[in-house]
């Protein structure tokens, strides 16, 4: 099973918490509705904290958590979720699921009403993260058959269920797991939608699957280090950024990483298995010289990041981001064109397409796909790099690469694409010193 991304702090949180924090981001992102969806938690007792029947899951409170007992007594002022019966039949078969998610986000939504179930192969952290999935025939919802028809799936092994016309649910050893896999999933179920509009999807084989999960980076442990202001404040903005990010649904929990560089041989990066969402300042890791600040780990991309700040000194911030819009064109062979409209080009400039697995090597190659005429690029299934000359800039040019490759995909519905001319594009060059 995955390691869960959760920060160590979550152990400590009450049921009635996690579920309202966990609840709140589903809602944000627009991934259930005020009246749909359910969560849970298992307590090591054999207690069952659920959200409530006919309460507005945007405005949760603590009081509002029903606690039903491993005696089937109740703890609450509402009634639980009428969904109840499924997520005990679930508990009931997998003694190793200490949480369930079930909402009905749009992409899977679209899926399970398809009578089809994505695939996670197009992007390796998806794969990863969304473990075996399955497809549970209808049943009436709140019914003993529903929950049956569920609990069989996961009784097989599946860690994530479309339900037929209706939506999904995914469980995992803690709620944030669980939400891990739910986002994974929508996530990919996206990608899949976005990508089926612009050309032929390309999956990842075995080979390319273990290709990524296992690589590993081994970085020397730099012991004593005392941040400067100038850190201090670079790991403010980066972090600021992140969450900005995640919320934006430019980064996703589980994958991406993001760094600023300090100084000539030393940056600041996300961490590996952490939620991008929650991270603190001290949560990132200062990294000079190829060592890294002890008792903290780097983003396994971190080899990346060092050999573009080792080649581009002009560089001074750098995210691989997974966009659902800007991944599908990373998914297919279809032409990621900057040439639309004139902010598009100023900020991508001439976009490169990077083979799968480049990123993943240690020989720093990645670095020769960036350039100041090319400062973003695709990586083939497996999202977009960014580099910019200050975290903002890079920041502002992610969000540019998405809303272009958003502007793309929805342009096939309604004609060809009429790209900007050579001479519109010499001027544009002339005008904003491009010219280099």
């Amino acid at each position: 099973m995955p390691q869960s991304t959760t920060t160590p702090c979550l152990q400590w949180t009450h049921p009635r918490d996690e579920i309202i924090a966990t609840m709140q981001r589903i809602y944000r992102s627009r991934m259930t509705t005020t009246s749909g969806g359910n969560l849970s938690i298992r307590d090591t007792n054999g207690d069952i904290w659920i959200t409530p029947a006919r309460v507005d899951k945007g405005r949760l409170k603590r009081e509002d958590i029903v606690c039903v007992r491993a005696d089937g007594s109740l703890d609450g002022k509402h009634p639980p979720s009428s969904e109840f019966p499924f997520h005990k039949a679930i508990y009931d078969v997998r003694p190793d699921i200490g949480a369930i998610v079930h909402a009905h986000p749009v992409a899977l939504v679209a899926f399970s009403i398809c009578g089809r179930t994505p695939d996670t192969r197009i992007f390796h952290q998806a794969n990863a993260v969304c473990g075996t999935t399955g497809f549970a025939p209808y049943a009436l919802p709140g019914s003993d058959r529903l929950g049956q028809s569920i609990a069989t799936q996961f009784k097989t092994g599946c860690d994530s269920v479309i339900l037929e016309n209706h939506g999904v649910v995914v469980g995992g050893e803690t709620l944030s797991q669980s939400f891990e896999r739910f986002e994974a999933f929508e996530f990919c179920a996206k990608t899949l939608i976005h990508a089926g509009q612009i050309g032929k999807i390309n999956y990842l084989d075995e080979a390319q699957l273990k290709l990524a999960r296992e690589r590993s980076v081994q970085l020397e442990s730099l012991d004593n280090h005392q941040p400067t202001s100038e850190e201090l404040e670079l790991r403010r903005t980066l972090r600021e950024f992140v969450r900005r990010g995640c919320r934006q649904g430019l980064l996703i929990s589980t994958e991406g990483s993001f760094s600023a560089r300090v100084a000539d041989d030393a940056f600041v990066i996300t961490p590996t298995q952490r939620d991008r969402e929650t991270l603190v300042a001290g949560d990132l890791v200062y990294v000079a010289g190829g060592a890294r600040e002890a008792g903290k780990k780097a983003s396994r991309a971190v080899l990346a990041h060092q050999a573009i700040y080792q080649k581009h000194p002009d560089v001074h911030a750098i995210a691989f981001a997974h966009p659902v819009a800007a991944t599908a064109f990373s998914v297919t062979d279809a032409i990621f064109d900057s040439k639309t409209i004139p902010e598009s080009y100023v900020f991508l400039r001439d976009v490169s397409r990077v083979p799968y697995g480049i990123q993943y090597r240690s020989d720093g190659s990645i670095a020769d796909h960036i350039s100041s005429s090319s400062p973003t690029a695709v990586l083939e299934n497996d999202g977009v790099l960014i580099t910019g000359s200050s975290i903002l800039a890079t920041f502002d040019r992610l969000e540019v690469f998405e809303s272009t490759a958003e502007a793309l995909v929805q342009s096939r519905a309604i004609g060809p694409l009429s790209a900007m001319p050579n001479d519109v594009i010499s001027e544009l060059r002339e005008a904003f010193g491009l010219n280099d």
